[in-house]
Parts: structure tokens; C-alpha cells; sequence
């Protein structure tokens, strides 16, 4: 953590902030790409809420021809990718893509973006700068705060067969532009701004002590927990006010930036197995995990965690707790005797390299043995 340790930070990414920022989208598609056709991708529950008639009114206010994939899936699969892929060819002439909603249908963007300017599968850009031709603008507009996806350049995509996720990166595939509307995320019920918050805290939590982490992602991770923190109780009321909610969205992409020039840890590479095996949600997968990795991480960053909160894991439980979400794997349905195939697969998992403790098969049996 000295002065003199380097990083390679490349912004890059137009951030336009503020309550009916949506009805922006028209004349950002314009500044951007003057494309002749748009590829909006999003998901039924985005479209119900209304927000899916609010960005198609900014875009037609512009002339602009929209066509519309909405049929996005939690998780994303190399499915959705696909089918979203064939019918921007059958439209054919896209020049502009749009991610609207959660991490989901912003990961299927980017997904879309590969396939769509590079072709091949998705499997082809597992890994990071496997994209050999230019790809094309895009702009994110996340409806949750959570993933922080719009800020970053990996699209997390799951195998349809395997469930395997994969982490697909590229710099080219990065949203040109994002817009962070705290209204469209007031349709969120407080179940899932908790789950949501809770992926946003992880992250900030995690790349905060990732063995890549630098001061620049420090920076980000450390403003991303004082606000999130801050305002994820304050988020769960009903009828939250509008900046409560800009407190959390802000929170979660700083958060996203910081996974962008940092990594994550053990806590993600637990949760992932969870939802693969078992569909624990995400952010559920992520807070049972979390105390308990902590602990674990305690005995070798436990000053970084002291820069958060004098008893970090005490903070998340009493999240956890305030959230009304279940603290226990056995509270969840898992089976005992599934630990150890969890660990297995948990030992697979990229973001578990970057953990500031080893993660030995040993040591992940024993993370899923406290946490159940």
C-alpha cells in the first residue's frame, strides 16, 4: 500500500447523473454514433415497470429507429446472448447498442457487442482482449444498484449448459457512455434493493483488499462502502427519496470501478457455485459469504478493513440482519454434504486468486463450514 505502487488506470466512460437523466438517452444515442438503428436490451421486468416506454420515447424524440430485445434472463446465459445476437443480425445495420437494467441485461449488451462485431461464441472471449475487431458504442443504464456492470469492461455471461460463468473482457467492450437516473431504480422492491446493495457492498469490500488493488482502486472502493453504507438501510424504506437512491447508484458504480482497476475475492468466488448449483441469488450468495470471509482475511488485512468500520463483520451482519435476509447456508436449503463439491468448484474461480489469503481446497471447505 505505498506511495510508489503503480497502476494502469484508462477512463474512459461519459457518466451523466441526475433524476430523468433517461430522457437524455435520445440525444446522448446522437452524440455518440448518429446510428440509423439502436439494439435496446433489457428484461420483461424493466419493461412492466415502465422505464423500457421511457428510454424508447428519448430515442424516438430523436428519430431514432429502436429495436427492442427484452427477453433477458437473471444470470445471463450464452443463450440470451445469442438469441439477442440473432436478431440484431436480422435487423441488421445496428449501430448503436443500449444495456437497460440490471447487471443482467447490461452483461447480454456487452455479450451481444462481441458476437455481434466480432462474431464467434462466447466462450471465444472468455478471458480479457480477445476481441480482435472494433466494437460497436454503447451506453448502459442500470435500473438497480448493484453490479456496477456499466463500469466496467467484463461481460459476465453463464454457459446455458453448465452454468459455468464466465468473466468476458474487453476495453473496446465498455459502455461509451452510462446514465445513472436514480428515479428508474424507485420501482425496486426493498428485497431487491437489499440484494442488489448487498452485491454493491461485496464489491466495494473486496477490491478494497484484492491483492491487485491499488490507490486508485482503494480510492474508488472506499467512497463506494461510505455511501453505500450510509444509505443502504435508508434504501430498504418505502419511498426512499430520490437521494438516497443517487447515494447508492453513485455508490454502486464506484464500486465497479474499483473491481475495474482491482479485482474481487473469496467471497465471489464462494457465491458463484451457490447460484450455479443451488440458484441462491446472487447478492444472497454474496452476503452469507461475506462475514465470514472477512474473518478469514482479517489476520492479514485487517488494517485495510479498519479504514472501513472498526468491526466490518458485525457491519454486515447487522445489514443482513436490517435486510431480513437468511444469515445461514442451512437457511437456504443447501445440503451439508453439498460443501464439498462447492469447494471444488470454488477453487475454479478466477476472483479467488486475487483473495489476500490463499484459498486452499482446505481453507474454502472451511469458509463454507463457518457460513452454514
Amino acid at each position: 500500500m505505498g506511495i510508489m505502487e503503480t497502476f494502469d488506470f484508462q477512463p474512459s466512460i461519459r457518466l451523466v447523473f441526475g433524476p430523468n437523466q433517461i430522457d437524455q438517452l435520445g440525444q446522448l444515442t446522437k452524440e455518440l454514433a448518429h446510428p440509423s438503428k439502436v439494439l435496446l436490451i433489457t428484461d420483461q421486468g424493466v419493461a412492466k415497470a415502465g422505464i423500457l416506454d421511457r428510454a424508447i420515447d428519448a430515442l424516438k424524440s430523436m428519430d431514432i429507429d429502436t429495436h427492442i430485445f427484452q427477453e433477458v434472463t437473471p444470470n445471463p446465459t450464452t443463450k440470451d446472448v445469442q438469441n439477442a445476437t440473432n436478431l440484431a443480425h436480422k435487423i441488421g445495420n445496428i449501430g448503436l447498442i443500449v444495456g437497460l437494467g440490471g447487471g443482467s441485461a447490461m452483461d447480454c449488451a456487452k455479450g451481444v457487442n462481441f458476437l455481434l462485431t466480432n462474431g464467434g461464441t462466447m466462450e471465444d472471449y472468455w478471458g480479457f482482449g480477445k476481441a480482435t475487431q472494433p466494437m460497436l458504442p454503447s451506453i448502459g443504464i442500470p435500473t438497480t444498484a448493484g453490479t456496477g456492470s456499466e463500469a466496467q469492461s467484463y461481460a459476465l455471461i453463464s454457459q446455458a449448459d453448465t452454468h459455468i460463468k464466465m468473466a468476458c473482457g474487453d476495453r473496446k467492450a465498455r459502455f461509451r457512455a452510462v446514465i445513472l437516473d436514480p428515479v428508474l431504480t424507485e420501482t425496486m422492491p426493498a428485497q431487491v434493493s437489499a440484494l442488489t446493495g448487498f452485491d454493491a457492498i461485496s464489491h466495494a469490500i473486496e477490491s478494497y483488499v484484492s491483492t491487485k488493488g491499488n490507490s486508485m482502486s482503494r480510492l474508488f472502493a472506499k467512497s463506494a462502502w461510505q455511501m453505500l453504507s450510509q444509505n443502504f438501510e435508508l434504501a430498504l424504506q418505502p419511498n426512499s427519496d430520490s437521494d438516497v437512491r443517487g447515494q447508492m447508484l453513485l455508490g454502486a458504480n464506484l464500486a465497479g470501478m474499483a473491481i475495474e482497476c482491482s479485482m474481487l475475492g473469496a467471497a465471489h468466488a464462494c457465491a458463484n457455485p451457490l447460484t450455479a448449483k443451488y440458484q441462491i441469488t446472487h447478492g444472497l450468495a454474496v452476503s452469507l459469504m461475506l462475514p465470514h470471509v472477512i474473518e478469514l482475511n482479517s489476520k492479514k488485512v485487517g488494517n485495510l478493513y479498519q479504514q472501513l468500520s472498526t468491526d466490518l463483520a458485525s457491519s454486515i451482519r447487522h445489514f443482513q440482519s436490517v435486510a431480513n435476509l437468511p444469515s445461514r447456508l442451512r437457511d437456504t436449503g443447501i445440503p451439508r454434504s453439498g460443501i464439498n463439491d462447492l469447494a471444488i468448484s470454488a477453487s475454479e474461480q478466477w476472483t479467488g486468486n486475487f483473495n489476500p489469503v490463499l484459498l486452499t481446497d482446505e481453507v474454502l471447505v472451511q469458509l463454507y463450514e463457518r457460513a452454514y
